[in-house]
């Protein structure tokens, strides 16, 4: 008797083990389906003007303004219109004041889908931007990658998908 109660004491208290770590992996799993992208932030000493670029290059634009102490916070997104911008599921570029646009930074923080490299890199030059290299194929993969340049020293990573 001794040993069956032992017995059904190691079970039940495994069961409630099971029971306590899958609710736990369950809530852990749930956590990370909560958390989504909001934005990408880049910076500029002069944003309006730099808004007016992404505007120009991408088809972008502005969706909101927030003024802060330094200068406006710019918020753009793709779209025909501002209507269509602002009607537009995906993410916006923010971008913030900063006091200086010399900055040495290589990393491209935005990376963009384009459907046709060559007309996205004429249209960035176009606009004030410029590109580090040449578009290069990368490697057996069909993907074409392009760095550009905006006129604040942001780097952009481009990607054109075979």
């Amino acid at each position: 008797m001794m040993n069956q109660k032992l017995l059904e004491n190691s079970m039940n208290s495994s069961f409630t083990t099971a029971i306590a770590a899958s609710a736990i992996l369950l809530l852990a799993s749930a956590a990370p389906a909560q958390v989504t992208l909001d934005s990408v932030r880049i910076a500029a000493k002069d944003t309006v003007a730099l808004a007016k670029f992404y505007q120009t290059a991408f088809g972008m634009q502005e969706v909101n303004r927030i003024n802060v102490p330094g200068g406006p916070e710019v918020f753009v997104n793709f779209g025909a219109t501002v209507d269509a911008a602002k009607a537009n599921k995906s993410e916006p570029i923010v971008i913030m004041h900063r006091d200086s646009d010399d900055l040495k930074d290589p990393i491209a923080h935005v990376i963009l889908d384009v459907k046709n490299m060559a007309a996205t890199v004429a249209s960035i030059k176009g606009a004030g931007g410029s590109m580090a290299g040449d578009p290069r194929p990368f490697g057996n993969t069909g993907l074409i990658i392009g760095i550009a340049i905006d006129p604040a020293g942001n780097h952009l990573e481009l990607i054109q998908r075979p």
